[in-house]
């Protein structure tokens, strides 16, 4: 009998103990889900949807999470090159700032920025008195938020394939003839593919839903910072239908990714 068989004979007799935690611990991340969908205003939803206030925050979170995944993409593909193929010193410290982000609450990461990127802050009062710019509370502030909190999640995805890709093309790129630049273009990128995609997929529709560093260091100004989940939040007070609406969209999107990443996630367990 094969092991993977055996495994599915010994998985098959799931004890009740384990059976009765399991189906409580499923239930109690689909019943919120669930619960969402009912009480959603299904009869008036597309003209809710089509509205002026649903439409800019869905437009603001669609231009800021796409500008977000495009600075992401520039800055972490090369910085998941470094990781994952330089010899540097202390590159599993690197290794380990670059994923802070993921488990920094984002209210801190707001602060952060604030604080260095603020009119007084370390960078932001150069910026300011150099070039006048100032980021705080402006569409810029939140796709620089956006993309703090989002950027890890493309670094460990590309990261991941690179140390997966055979180095041989590369070798062989290189004993033809081909400089690092060309051997990054035209042999490097095209077999890490998947990944980039798969983790620019994870990175927009983080950015998409961020939060806590978008208020923080953007504000929830409407027109100019109020991106969708912020909406939500300001909904809850005002139209409890809206934020439900803007809540499905958001929930339809988390389940398009997943859609999307579910055979890249079901090979790799394999």
């Amino acid at each position: 009998m094969s092991d993977r068989r055996r495994q599915r004979r010994i998985g098959g007799r799931l004890p009740l103990v384990l059976l009765l935690p399991a189906l409580l611990g499923l239930a109690f991340l689909l019943v919120p889900l669930i619960g969402l969908l009912a009480q959603a205003p299904w009869s008036t939803l597309p003209s809710r949807l089509f509205s002026e206030e649903v439409g800019q925050a869905l437009r603001l979170s669609l231009v800021c999470a796409s500008s977000a995944t495009v600075i992401c993409l520039l800055l972490g593909v090369p910085l998941a090159w470094l990781l994952a193929r330089a010899e540097v010193p202390g590159r599993g410290l690197i290794r380990a700032l670059v994923t802070v982000p993921l488990v920094l609450p984002p209210v801190v990461g707001g602060v952060a920025l604030l604080l260095v990127l603020g009119r007084r802050g370390l960078i932001g009062q150069h910026l300011d008195t150099w070039f006048g710019i100032s980021l705080p509370f402006t569409t810029a502030g939140v796709i620089v938020a956006e993309a703090f909190v989002a950027m890890p999640f493309l670094v460990i995805s590309v990261e991941g394939a690179l140390r997966a890709a055979d180095p041989r093309y590369e070798e062989a790129a290189a004993t033809l003839g081909a400089g690092r630049w060309l051997t990054f273009r035209r042999v490097t990128l095209p077999s890490i593919a998947p990944g980039i995609v798969a983790g620019a997929v994870l990175c927009w529709a983080r950015a998409l839903g961020e939060f806590g560093a978008t208020i923080t260091f953007a504000g929830n100004l409407p027109g100019r910072t109020t991106t969708m989940p912020l909406a939500v939040y300001l909904a809850l007070e005002t139209d409890p239908d809206v934020a439900v609406v803007l809540s499905v969209v958001l929930l339809a999107v988390s389940v398009v990714v997943l859609a999307c990443l579910r055979e890249r996630w079901i090979s790799g367990l394999r």
